[in-house]
């Protein structure tokens, strides 16, 4: 019964934060989105979650610093969150405008990491105290569905920048992108990695720096009209 409830409660904190993050970010698009594919999204990247996880364990049995492992489990997740997102939503007819790209992506990475959140709360509630898994659940919160807001909606941006362009400027759009997402991503865990836990604030701090930016630069995105000729 315990592991039971335990489940329960991890799960619960780790997909309502999120779920509020969604909301939040649900109001940014003056033209909402069809709820059906905003759940797609949100559950796909649930499902990512599962499909980066023996991914990631397969470059740990082979990489021999930790450095780099924590490079390449950055690098797998931003490519394989853009690639699920593509495969259900971002090919699709209803992503119609440009802001709809960042919705899309920010709703996937909210499930990615609500998902991920629960299985790292799994471990403090199965043995830990409630104070310690409160604390784990806040630094989860604060940093890691920060992070993976910022990392995805920064692809998104560039989708939607890229939106009225050519195939290949948007190839490329696309491509840069990914690889920025997946750096700042790296230079995160790195930071994270490196830093005395008394200090681990000032890193959370500037991905909250990161998502302000971001907010500010989907006011741009929904000025971006199609060019007349």
């Amino acid at each position: 019964m315990f592991a039971l409830e335990s489940f329960a409660i991890a799960i619960l904190g780790g997909i309502f934060p999120a779920l509020a993050w969604l909301w939040f970010w649900l109001k940014e698009d003056t033209h909402p989105e069809p709820r059906r594919l905003i759940a797609l999204a949100f559950i796909g990247g649930m499902l990512t979650v599962l499909l980066v996880v023996p991914l990631q364990k397969f470059a740990a049995g082979i990489l021999v610093t930790q450095t780099a492992m924590f490079a390449a489990w950055s690098t797998i997740e931003e490519f394989a969150k853009y690639a699920v997102a593509w495969l259900l939503v971002l090919h699709r007819r209803e992503n119609d405008e440009p802001i709809d790209a960042v919705i899309y992506m920010v709703a996937l990475a909210l499930g990615f990491a609500g998902l991920e959140n629960a299985l790292f709360l799994l471990s403090p509630l199965a043995g830990e105290t409630l104070v310690q898994t409160v604390i784990t659940g806040n630094l989860r919160f604060i940093g890691a569905t920060l992070l993976h807001v910022f990392s995805s909606a920064v692809v998104g941006l560039f989708l939607a920048y890229a939106f009225y362009k050519s195939v290949l400027v948007r190839e490329l759009y696309t491509a840069a992108g990914v690889i920025l997402a997946s750096l700042l991503h790296i230079a995160f865990n790195l930071l994270i990695l490196n830093t005395a836990e008394e200090h681990l604030l000032r890193t959370f701090a500037g991905v909250w720096v990161g998502v302000i930016i971001v907010l500010f630069a989907l006011e741009f995105v929904k000025r971006i009209k199609p060019r007349m000729r």
